[in-house]
């Protein structure tokens, strides 16, 4: 049964995509016009890995870092595999991924069962994270630092959907955040 659904989410997900980019529909951008500079240090910031490895994100320090919302059930699963190319593409971009069940309950699996999803069905090498909130009052501490313009200078806004994108510029601060409907190809880094 799955499988089907899953087969039918990759047949359905270009034209959906297609019909987002032609009308707009659910492709929102919000950028940081003012280029206001983070309040609270990105590089203070660590996460535990689906594999249970603490990373700090100082890491990460002049690189672009793209960090995303995922999702296995999701009608945007498919931009795993875009995800996935943008990693490999880029070696000042790296993509972070957070897998959440916030949304319609389309990430129900395990940390074990996420992780064996992107890599059997995507190919997924990019970082994968522990599986956790990213909305709400027990979102986590790197959706708390994204989604609270006291911590990153100007953003409020939470993800609405799963594959919501909040880009992360070279210096810390955060620079762009991209509604679930723009393909992550379609950012400008």
């Amino acid at each position: 049964m799955m499988r089907i659904f899953r087969k039918i989410i990759n047949a359905t997900y270009p034209l959906r995509m297609g019909i987002s980019k032609l009308t707009g529909m659910g492709i929102r951008i919000y950028k940081n016009e003012k280029k206001a500079s983070a309040k609270e240090s990105f590089y203070s910031l660590k996460a535990m890995l689906i594999t249970g490895e603490e990373i700090q994100f100082d890491r990460y320090k002049n690189k672009k870092v793209l960090i995303v919302n995922l999702a296995s059930e999701c009608g945007f699963t498919p931009q795993y595999g875009q995800l996935e190319k943008l990693y490999k593409e880029g070696e000042e971009l790296v993509v972070l991924g957070f897998p959440a069940n916030n949304f319609g309950k389309q990430e129900p699996g395990t940390d074990v069962e996420i992780n064996n999803f992107c890599k059997i069905n995507y190919g997924v090498t990019f970082p994968v994270f522990k599986k956790n909130d990213v909305k709400g009052n027990s979102k986590q501490t790197v959706y708390q630092w994204l989604t609270d313009k006291n911590k990153n200078g100007w953003n409020d806004i939470e993800p609405e959907w799963n594959f919501y994108k909040y880009l992360v510029d070279e210096n810390g601060n955060l620079s762009e955040v991209s509604s679930s409907s723009v393909s992550p190809l379609n950012i400008s880094f």
